[in-house]
Order: structure tokens, then sequence, then C-alpha cells
């Protein structure tokens, strides 16, 4: 459990990290990070920062892939987290 918590901690503080990366880029005009790679990012335990850093700095907000994509991913990785904890030692 110990090393899950880091992952989680070490994952949402990168997506923190692009997701103002990228909206500095979008302002200065420069390179930009791929959408599918902050969705992958969301997707590998991100979803959280990613989703809070995005309504803080206004970006990507008025996309509808990210409004609802990341809360819909973040909803999803919740129900497997419930499901492993719940079902998951009785399994082993």
């Amino acid at each position: 459990m110990k090393f899950l918590y880091i992952y989680l901690i070490i994952i949402n503080l990168i997506a923190v990290i692009v997701t103002i990366h990228d909206k500095r880029a979008a302002v200065k005009g420069t390179w930009r990070v791929k959408e599918n790679t902050l969705l992958l990012i969301s997707a590998l335990g991100g979803s959280p920062a990613m989703y809070l850093t995005m309504l803080l700095i206004r970006h990507k907000t008025r996309k509808p892939k990210f409004m609802v994509g990341i809360p819909l991913i973040l909803i999803a990785e919740l129900i497997i987290i419930y499901l492993v904890l719940h079902y998951g030692y009785r399994i082993l």
C-alpha cells in the first residue's frame, strides 16, 4: 500500500506540472503537450490533480473531452479501487 500512495503522489505531481506547462506553452504559443498525453497521465492516476489544476488555471475548460472525460476517468478509477479493496482481498 505504501508504494501505491507514493505512486499516486508522484503521478498527481506530474499531472500538475504537465498541465501548468501546457497552459504556459499555450499562452506563449510554443510547444504543447499532446491531448492524448494529458489523458494518459489522467488515466494513470493523475486525474484528481489534473482536473483541479485545469479548473484553477482555466486550461481546457471549454473542451468536453477534458471537462467530462477526466471526471469520468476519476470515477472509473474510484470504482476500480473500491472493487479491488472490497473484493480483491477475498480472491487472494
